[in-house]
């Protein structure tokens, strides 16, 4: 999973677009406890939400003309104009022009040539998580995808990623795992999926979807049915690796909660 030493081509940072950051801001604190720094004009209002005082990822204002409200995963790279080049080399698309964002760092957005949006951010003075692995922070990251093969061939060509296959426990369902090139696969971050594998994700194209760290699947899919949420994927056990569940905000943002088993 995830690393706080920040490996390069790890998800360093998450982040909303929602049509209505007031209410997706009270949504998310009564689900997970997190707070909200708002932000001011010169970073165009983008938000940074917290825990305990540790951020766990931004959010920003995106109308519902520009595109639907969704959750997005960055990538971590020491050169973001070296991976944009890389990306457009590989078949992949930005989405915008590569820019920096004050002194905190620079960045891009981009597609896969299946069409999945990713972003890459380059650290200055911001890092990205300050808290992962923790009741309420980030835990894992999928990419639902048509072609696993081939995800797995683009990404390890942009961020150099390692790939490795994980028999499901009890099934015969083999899960694709991801890690950086500079770890081993105790590293590993994220997982591809292919779309038909989950009818429910599959009918929102190619996507990356972020996992948050829960204490009790079942008590924050209820918390958050009350709070105006829907269940999109009902809660089940994998074996081997947790209870896990998706769910959209109120305004159709989709993202996932587990409760990992405890590494081996």
């Amino acid at each position: 999973m995830t690393s706080p030493t920040f490996h390069d081509g790890a998800p360093n940072w998450v982040d909303l677009g929602t049509p209505d950051l007031d209410g997706a801001a009270a949504f998310y604190r009564d689900l997970f406890g997190w707070g909200l720094i708002p932000g001011g004009p010169e970073v165009g209002g983008y938000g940074m939400f917290t825990l305990d005082d540790r951020y766990v990822g931004g959010v920003m204002t995106v109308s519902e003309d520009e595109a639907p409200s969704a959750w997005s995963v960055s990538f971590q790279s020491p050169d973001v104009d070296a991976t944009a080049a890389a990306i457009t080399k590989a078949g992949g698309s930005a989405a915008f022009e590569v820019m920096d964002v004050l002194d905190y760092g620079r960045m891009g957005g981009f597609t896969d040539p299946a069409g999945a949006y990713f972003g890459v951010w380059q650290p200055k003075e911001h890092r990205g998580f300050g808290v992962v692995q923790e009741p309420g922070s980030f835990l894992w990251a999928e990419l639902y995808t048509p072609d696993v093969p081939a995800a797995a061939t683009f990404f390890n060509r942009v961020l150099g990623w390692r790939t490795d296959e994980m028999k499901v426990e009890g099934t015969d369902y083999t899960y694709t795992t991801v890690h950086p090139a500079s770890a081993g696969p105790e590293a590993s971050f994220g997982g591809l999926v292919r779309m038909g594998d989950v009818p429910s994700e599959a009918a929102r194209g190619s996507h990356w979807l972020p996992y948050f760290d829960v204490a009790d699947v079942d008590a924050v899919v209820a918390e958050a049915k009350r709070l105006g949420g829907t269940e999109t994927l009902a809660a089940m056990e994998v074996p081997g690796v947790g209870k896990l569940a998706n769910v959209a905000d109120p305004y159709g943002a989709v993202f996932a909660v587990m409760k990992p088993e405890p590494r081996q």
